[in-house]
């Protein structure tokens, strides 16, 4: 809400109509909890009604042995492709604002 508002200081007389997060699978947050929080922080506020899009982030793990990108699944870790347990993450972990849409006045 916080970015949302300073958002809103640079576009005086705007309406915020949709904020979109994108939250990964080992962000520790829970999308529903997410959005029915949201929907409480901004009922009957000067937000409201602000929707909230939700986009979800699978967790992704990189082989360099073969270079290659995959969805990891539970705990399994291991290159589906050569089979190497060396992967590293890089993705999944993702909090972040991605997009606000505003109505200017």
């Amino acid at each position: 809400m916080d970015r949302i508002a300073a958002e809103a200081e640079r576009h005086p007389g705007g309406r915020f109509t949709k904020v979109g997060v994108r939250i990964g699978e080992l962000s520790g947050v829970d999308p529903e909890a997410l959005s029915f929080g949201f929907e409480v922080l901004v009922k009957d506020t000067r937000w409201d009604p602000l929707a909230l899009d939700i986009q979800f982030c699978p967790r992704m793990q990189y082989c360099r042995g073969c270079d290659y990108k995959f969805r990891a699944t539970d705990s399994e870790t291991a290159c589906p492709q050569c089979g190497s347990p060396a992967t590293e993450c890089v993705g999944g972990d993702e909090l972040d604002v991605v997009f606000m849409e505003l109505e200017e006045a």
